[in-house]
C-alpha cells in the first residue's frame, strides 16, 4: 500500500530541480560587464554585479569575484552568515 506512494513521492523529490542561489556585489572600481570565475558567471552593471549558482560556498565565491573585480565595497548572501569580512582578505592581508 505505501510502496506506490513512496515510489511517486521519490520520483517527485528527483525530477524537481534544484533553485540556485542569487549573489550580488559592489565593487569599488567599475568591473567589466561580465566576469566569469569557477562556479558563477557574474553579470555587472554600473551599480553592482549578480550571479546565481547553487554549487559553492559564499566565501569562496566572493573571494574569487574580489581576485577578477577587484575590492569590494558589499558582498549580498542570500544567507545568515555573510562572509564579506572575509572576502577583500588573501592568506590574512586584504587583495
Amino acid at each position: 500500500m505505501f510502496r506506490p506512494l513512496m515510489a511517486i513521492a521519490a520520483a517527485a523529490l528527483a525530477a524537481s530541480p534544484s533553485i540556485a542561489a542569487t549573489y550580488s556585489a559592489n565593487p569599488i572600481a567599475p568591473a567589466n560587464p561580465r566576469i566569469i570565475t569557477r562556479n558563477i558567471v557574474w553579470h555587472c552593471g554600473p551599480a553592482a554585479c549578480q550571479g546565481a549558482t547553487e554549487e559553492s560556498r559564499p566565501a569562496v565565491l566572493c573571494q574569487s569575484l574580489a581576485k577578477r573585480a577587484g575590492r569590494l565595497e558589499s558582498f549580498i548572501v542570500p544567507a545568515p552568515n555573510n562572509p564579506f569580512r572575509t572576502c577583500n582578505m588573501r592568506k590574512g592581508r586584504p587583495i
